[in-house]
């Protein structure tokens, strides 16, 4: 297949780079303790300083499979899916959610919601960024929003982004990985006068698991 070929399936979304795949359990927010296959995409235009998995960013180094390649694995191992990244969105996620679904599969996204929406989700986890906040489009699609706490500016990040989706939405503050020491007990008193918010951890590094 030549360079024009394989660009114009990225295009359509029949084919994706791909940086890993792996069976495990789900750390964070409401899904927490699940297990699930996740699917990292690779490719992201937001480019967090503090983001785990910077090798994901640029997704010419990363294969490139077909959406079949990707769905036959993906149902060897677990009826959730969570679709993450990277920034998943830069791609058009409807013919692989679509392939998925058709084998009864649920699919999750984890996405910063900087690009449109596209995809057949059952559940959307909105993580906003500073340094591209998402589309309007996806706020009342959110089913939960997940605001990274690096410093106690982020609390008020946090809040102008709550208001912007929907009351069944639920409102996740989630320590970055580094700073969870420093930013715990910030967090903690947080949510007790603010019970809106619920904490999350990323249980699965406390787990030592992918």
């Amino acid at each position: 297949m030549n360079h024009k070929e394989i660009d114009s399936k990225l295009n359509q979304g029949l084919q994706l780079p791909i940086m890993e795949s792996f069976y495990t359990i789900q750390g964070e927010g409401f899904y927490k303790g699940s297990a699930a296959f996740f699917i990292r995409i690779a490719g992201c235009d937001v480019g967090c300083h503090w983001c785990d998995v910077k090798e994901s960013w640029d997704s010419d180094l990363h294969p490139i499979f077909s959406i079949d390649q990707i769905v036959e694995n993906a149902k060897k191992y677990s009826k959730i899916v969570v679709i993450t990244g990277g920034e998943p969105l830069m791609w058009n996620m409807n013919p692989l959610t679509r392939l998925l679904k058709q084998h009864n599969i649920r699919v999750h996204i984890e996405t910063s919601g900087s690009n449109k929406l596209t995809g057949y989700w059952d559940w959307i986890c909105l993580s906003p960024k500073k340094r591209k906040n998402p589309i309007n489009e996806i706020y009342s699609k959110a089913d939960e929003l997940k605001i990274i706490i690096f410093n106690k500016h982020d609390l008020k990040y946090a809040e102008e982004q709550a208001k912007k989706v929907s009351k069944k939405c639920i409102l996740y503050l989630q320590p970055e990985w580094d700073k969870r020491d420093e930013m715990m007990p910030i967090i903690v008193e947080y949510v007790m006068k603010n019970s809106k918010w619920k904490i999350s951890l990323q249980t699965h590094k406390y787990l030592n698991i992918p």
